[in-house]
């Protein structure tokens, strides 16, 4: 029986949505703040280029309509491949109001990726960015012969499949007026139980499967998102993460239309730094990956300050660090702890905070995979909060996350509102909630796995409640690691003590069925150039550096001061350090920078048995 608090939270949200869908949504907001910035994108020469919401939505109904003239009929599907970009978003939107169904597919996909999505959802119109989303679909449009129209912002080439963005907002503005009151019919029609959007899973195993989820599903996730945040309406923030994961389309395509907030697209990763400088987000959300590059970041700039400098800097964030701590819940920072860090935070620590962009911040999260301890340290000590928060494609985004006002450092969080959470006899953390999806797109028996006949999903993740709520993870249920002694280990946990020395861009720890355990490493590939040049070390590549001895005697201390933080069964035992990174593009990431392990042990299956050997 579910807690009546529970219940009673899950009623007042679903008072809320009613039968509201996202086109209701999008034309209340244009309504009430027409004028209000929606979003902009960067402007050749510098500056930025803005949409006001009321143009926003004018946009909208003139892509709905372009879709519709071309053959579109509700229900059917548009994928979508391109970077982050006011175009994906308004392409996004207008299929919905056209009562279509928009799919984003990741970017690095490879072509028999592509295809197999693009077949499984059916998908009846594509919308690409330019010449490198093309190279991906080219070699396999001969196989998609529901594919009507391929839409292209930059570079469209000849042939009747083909057109070009600008082309298509001249159709779709002609066929506007022509009929608007048949768009204005179509988004009308769009039903809260509809589907929203398919989003596919990265294929950590196999192929990936999608998650159809509904306007409701995404309503509930937003409206409790709200809840959980506790952030003013009117802001900025950034959107730079793919929109075919969850968390960057909750956070920046649904939530600010909700919220009247001011979306800065950023199409790549090496500018979000400066970005970040100039925009101020309200609020930021970065997979673990991207917080790591950044503390590097700042580690190297600190690290070519004078000595004394980098005294007083690790002073002050020795002060921030213990006041973060000491605000976690459940506990009260002394009186001294509090004093030190106002003096701390207003001659230092408020300055960093501003000069990395995130003086303005109310709300600053982490999710897709556990976030090494160190890096919450880090932040901690300049005053700021990384938040961790827990969920998955299936459950619309976040279903547990830390609060500004309740937290534990190492946890994800309590449940969110009307939420249930709980911890099955093997250990896997199950939840229930109306945001989750229904199933997986024709995948009956995948969906009977995913979801029991009570209602509960199995998130395949292993973990605990505490006394107070907080859930903790473990690891994932299929990757922890049984040695052939008969211990489990989580490789998480292993791989993120690793990776706390700043040389450490990636690591994989091995040891399934095995007497000990093993990792393989990779150096970060900004860091460790850095950290060469700083010591006078000469080198032409990454590979050099990787088989360098001072380098090596780096990497063979950061792994003693890992192991020191390990018990016994978990320290590894052997090493080696590859010639290069790890990306989405070379295969071992997910396009969320999730390890692909399996990819991993086939590719470096005669390393890793090398440590094994002799």
């Amino acid at each position: 029986m579910a807690d009546p608090t529970v219940l009673a939270q899950r009623s007042d949200i679903e008072r809320e949505i009613g039968d509201r869908t996202i086109c209701e949504q999008l034309k209340l907001t244009a309504e009430r703040h027409p004028d209000a910035p929606a979003y902009s994108d960067a402007a050749e020469g510098g500056g930025w280029d803005t949409l006001t919401y009321a143009q926003a939505r004018r946009r909208v109904l003139a892509i709905a309509a372009g879709f519709a003239a071309l053959g579109l009929a509700p229900g059917e599907a548009v994928a979508l491949m391109m970077v982050n970009r006011s175009e994906h978003v308004l392409a996004d939107l207008g299929a919905v109001h056209a009562g279509g169904v928009p799919c984003s597919v990741y970017a690095t996909f490879a072509p028999e990726q592509v295809a197999f999505v693009a077949r499984d959802v059916q998908a009846k119109i594509a919308v690409l960015g330019g010449p490198a989303e093309l190279s991906r679909w080219e070699p396999v449009l001969g196989r998609l012969p529901g594919l009507r129209k391929v839409i292209v912002l930059e570079g469209a080439p000849e042939g009747e499949l083909f057109m070009s963005w600008d082309d298509f907002l001249a159709f779709g503005e002609h066929a506007l007026a022509a009929g608007p009151a048949e768009v204005e019919a179509r988004a009308a029609a769009v039903t809260a139980d509809d589907v929203l959007t398919v989003l596919y899973t990265s294929g950590t195993t196999g192929d990936p499967k999608g998650v159809p989820l509904t306007h409701r599903n995404i309503f509930y996730e937003v409206l409790a998102t709200e809840r959980m945040t506790d952030l003013p309406a009117h802001g900025s923030q950034i959107s730079y993460l793919t929109y075919a994961h969850i968390a960057e389309r909750v956070l920046s395509l649904y939530l600010p239309l909700f919220k009247v907030y001011h979306v800065h697209f950023c199409t790549d990763l090496a500018r979000l730094g400066g970005v970040l400088a100039e925009v101020r987000p309200l609020l930021f959300f970065g997979v673990p990956r991207v917080w790591e590059k950044m503390m590097a970041r700042l580690q190297a700039l600190l690290g070519a300050q004078p000595e004394e400098q980098q005294e007083s800097v690790r002073a002050a964030m020795a002060a921030g660090l213990a006041y973060i701590e000491g605000t976690q819940y459940g506990r009260v920072p002394a009186p001294e702890v509090v004093e030190a860090y106002e003096r701390a935070d207003a001659a230092l620590l408020s300055v960093v905070r501003s000069m990395i962009g995130f003086g303005d911040a109310g709300w600053l999260a982490s999710a897709a995979a556990p976030m090494p301890a160190e890096v919450q340290r880090f932040f901690a000590g300049l005053g700021l909060r990384i938040l961790d928060v827990y969920g998955m494609t299936e459950t619309s985004g976040a279903f547990t996350a830390n609060s500004n006002d309740g937290f534990k450092l190492g946890t994800v969080g309590r449940s969110a509102p009307g939420v249930e959470v709980r911890i099955a006899p093997d250990g896997e953390i199950l939840t229930r909630s109306p945001a989750n999806t229904h199933g997986y797109l024709r995948r009956p028996e995948a969906t009977a796995d995913l979801i029991d006949e009570d209602g509960w999903l199995h998130t395949g993740d292993i973990g605990s409640i505490d006394e107070d709520g907080f859930v903790g993870i473990v690891d994932r249920k299929k990757e922890l690691i049984i040695t052939a002694g008969g211990e489990n280990i989580s490789p998480a946990n292993t791989e993120n003590h690793l990776k706390e020395h700043p040389l450490v861009g990636q690591a994989l720890a091995y040891g399934d069925r095995r007497p000990y355990v093993v990792a393989v490493l990779t150096l970060d590939g900004e860091v460790a150039p850095a950290w060469a040049r700083a010591r006078g070390i000469g080198f032409s590549s990454l590979a050099d550096l990787a088989e360098h001895p001072d380098v090596l005697k780096e990497v063979e201390e950061a792994v003693a001061v890992a192991n020191a933080k390990l018990a016994r069964v978990q320290q590894v035992k052997r090493w080696r350090l590859l010639p290069g990174e790890w990306t989405p593009e070379t295969e071992e990431l997910t396009p969320s920078l999730k390890l692909k392990r399996r990819v991993i042990h086939a590719k470096y299956a005669d390393v890793i048995d090398s440590m094994y050997a002799g």
